[in-house]
Formats: structure tokens, sequence, C-alpha cells
């Protein structure tokens, strides 16, 4: 079990490897929903084949290539993302975009948890004929949360073994399909159908893209075991590897399925109707993995919220952190499970609102970063006024107006069904771009700012 929490790792304990990261974004990707939504390129955005290949690559060299980015400020500091975010915002201003992204979070891993469960429930009905009742589904929901709990609570090495394991399960079951695809598939209607609307590829993109930005605050936390000396570029580039083996094929998967089932675009329970569309031997194998990989998916979002739970004051150990958010996602995917009515609307909403929210915070830690940010550890954890980043009174005014000013301007161009910004219906708003815009802005405008000083001794902490 891992016992550290925010506290930097020293040098002596960093033993970790680069190529340790790629089972680990592999993993972060292993979602059922990525057939879902190359489904909705095919159906809603009328994207031929090629067309839905270009998106499916695009979106994770983007949203991944930052994940990458931002993991070199891990390998930096040896602190978790938030950590670190308080040499940019101030030891108070963090508490802000901090409260944030801790609150998106619960929705991210209330969605994993949901469609895990759903899941199970096809296993179950698939191999027993059970039928699904609320009792089943609040029980198969709780088991998922509690098998992320464990492996998250156990931390970074349980997270790697289980990711390792994963990588080959779900990729012998993906072969199984692709081979059923293979054979089962109109390909001459498939490759005839005509391009659609250049403009709904970039939607496609600012779509798949914001699933992979909500790991950008993330990636520190699966980077700070490694040494100093680890090159940032292997970083990035497993990084975005890890990602995209396992995107590519999985988006091209729901586009084709898709071309005879367009239901799948649009099904409130798109884990069952997978089940449905492949035979038995091959769906129950297919979604056992899919289940594996989305409790490992919700165990690393819990094993970063955790961290994230401490940096805003809980003064818990980290496993007890990690259980705030169980109990939360478990209260919220039970609501989602029982209550809604379209989930697959709600699913994109959210990923809209994530990436916004997410963006803001990126452009400015990722400006910070790149401006040569090294972190001093005694700061980072010295919370106390007249601290290393404690800057006019705990504030970074320079990040925390960057920041405020992106938030806005994001919301300005996003709409989704409970919220639409007055700028929605422009050609950004229109496009799902409101995510680029939250983040040019943010880093745009901290770019141009002079850096933070220190409130104490007038010397640019972490310089």
């Amino acid at each position: 079990m891992e016992n550290r929490g925010l506290d930097p790792v020293p040098d002596h304990e960093r033993t970790g490897r680069v190529r340790s990261l790629f089972p680990t974004w592999v993993t972060a990707n292993m979602t059922v929903l990525l057939l879902t939504l190359g489904a909705g390129l095919t159906v809603f955005n009328r994207l031929n084949l090629w067309q839905v290949l270009a998106v499916a690559v695009t979106a994770p060299v983007l949203s991944f290539g930052l994940v990458g980015l931002v993991s070199v400020a891990g390998k930096r500091g040896g602190a978790p993302g938030m950590a670190l975010s308080r040499a940019v915002f101030g030891q108070r201003g963090n508490l802000f975009p901090g409260a944030l992204l801790w609150v998106v979070r619960w929705g991210w891993e209330t969605v994993n948890a949901v469609t895990g469960s759903y899941a199970l429930l096809a296993v179950l009905g698939l191999v027993s004929g059970v039928r699904r009742t609320s009792a089943l589904i609040l029980v198969t929901l709780a088991a998922f949360v509690a098998a992320s709990f464990l492996v998250s609570g156990l931390g970074i090495r349980a997270l790697r073994v289980c990711s390792r394991a994963s990588v080959w399960l779900f990729g012998c079951a993906s072969v199984l399909v692709l081979v059923h695809l293979a054979g089962s598939t109109p390909w001459r209607t498939v490759l005839d159908r005509p391009p659609g609307p250049a403009e709904l590829m970039i939607a496609g993109v600012g779509t798949l893209a914001a699933g992979g930005i909500s790991w950008v605050p993330s990636a520190p936390d699966f980077a700070r075991y490694l040494p100093r000396s680890a090159s940032g570029r292997a970083m990035v580039g497993v990084t975005v590897g890890g990602a995209l083996v396992t995107v590519v094929p999985m988006v091209l998967m729901g586009a084709v399925m898709a071309v005879g089932a367009p239901r799948l675009a649009v099904t409130k329970d798109p884990v069952a109707f997978i089940g449905e569309l492949l035979p038995t031997w091959i769906s129950v194998p297919y979604l056992m993995t899919a289940v594996i990989g989305m409790v490992l998916i919700n165990a690393m979002s819990m094993y970063s919220a955790g961290f994230t739970a401490q940096t805003l004051g809980f003064a818990v150990p980290r496993t007890w952190a990690v259980g705030v958010n169980a109990a939360i996602s478990l209260l919220l995917g039970g609501t989602l499970m029982l209550v809604a009515t379209d989930f697959l609307g709600t699913f994109l909403s959210f990923l809209t609102l994530l990436g916004v929210t997410f963006s803001a915070w990126i452009g400015v830690f990722g400006v910070d970063l790149l401006r040569g940010r090294t972190y001093d550890a005694v700061a980072l954890m010295d919370t106390a006024p007249g601290s290393g980043y404690w800057y006019t009174a705990g504030f970074s005014p320079q990040a925390m107006g960057a920041w405020s000013a992106a938030l806005v301007t994001g919301l300005l161009f996003t709409g989704v069904e409970w919220f639409s910004g007055p700028l929605a219906t422009s050609w950004i708003g229109r496009n799902g771009l409101g995510w680029a815009a939250t983040a040019l802005v943010a880093s745009g405008v901290y770019a141009v700012l002079p850096r933070p000083v220190a409130g104490t001794d007038g010397v640019p902490a972490g310089s």
C-alpha cells in the first residue's frame, strides 16, 4: 500500500521507468463509451470512415500531448498535480481551481461507474438471463465502486500492476471483435459513404479530445516516481502512443458498427446494445474485460481525486480521501442509473463542460511549466502565510486573473442540455471548441503577464 500523500517523492525513491506510462494511458482509455462516440461520428456528424480515422488520430494527439507535457511537472516536482498547482496559483488561490476540478471529477467518476455497471449487468443478462431490477442495479454499482476504491486505495503499485495485466486482456478481447467485424461488416456500404462536413469533423475532434483533457491535471500523479533525468520527449511519446493504440481502433469499431446498427449512437444503455451486436462467445469476454478497464479508469480518477481533496484542506490519509469520492460516485451513480432517461445526452453535455473546466487550468499551468518552473518541496507543503508560494495574501493575481477570464470565455461559447452561453451559436460554439478557446485565453493572458512574485522576499517562487 502506498502511504505517501501530497509530500514530494524524494530522489532516492524515484525508481520508475518512462515506459510504465504506456500501460497507464492505455488503461485510461479502455471504455466502451469510445464505441458510442465513434458511432455518433457516423450517425450524427455524418462522417465517413476516413474522416472518423482522422478525428480518432487527431483528438488523442492533441489531448494526450498535453497530458504528456504536464507529466513533466511530475518528474520535476515529485508531487501530485494539484499540489504542484500551488506554485502557480498560490496557496489560497489554488483552492478555487482545485475545488472546481474536484467537483467535476465527481461527474467523471459517476459516468465511469454507471458505464461499468451497465457492462456488468449486460454480462449477467447474457450469461444467465438475469432480469434487471433496481436492487440489482444498485448491487452492481456498489460492487464496481468498491473494486475501484480497493485498487485506488492500495496506490500506485497496484495501479501499475493492474494496468499492465488489463492491457493484455483488453487487447486480446478487442482482437476477437475486430476479427468478427472484418468478416461480418458490409464493407462496400461502409467505404462508399460520402464525406461529411469539415466543420463536423472539427466538432468531433472537440468532443473526443475532452475526455483526454480531463486527465491533464492528473498527469503528474502518475509521473512523480520517475527520476528527474527522465526524458520529457519520451514521456510525451509514450503517453500519446498509449492513447492512440486504444482510441483509434475503438472509435473506428464504433463507427463501423453504427453503419448497420445506428441505434448504437442513441441507446440509453450502450453496453447492453453492444452485447446484442456481437455473438455471445465474443461479447461476454469483451464486456468482462471492459468492466475491468472501467474499474481501473475509475481507480485512476479516484487516486487523483484523493490528492485533490487533500490540497483542499481535508486533513485525512490518502485512502480516506479516496473513500470520499467513492461514496459520492456511488450516490450520484445510483441516481443517474435509476432516474436519467438520456444517458448519452447527459454524457456528451458533461464532456463539453468537462473540457472547458479543465482547459482553464491547463492553459495557466502549461505556460508556467514552459517558462521553466522548478518546484520547492518545502514551499509546496507550507500553507502558512509568508510561505514561498504565498504571493499576495495567498493568491497569484496573474494566475487567478487568467484562469477566471478563460473560464468565463469558455462558458460563453458553450451550449449543453442544461446551459447555453450567449456565444454558443457562433462558429466556435457550434463546433464544440469552447475548450480550445478557454485554453487559448488562459495561456495567452498568463503569458503576457509578469511572473508572480513571492510575498516574503520578492524573489519568484520556485526559480
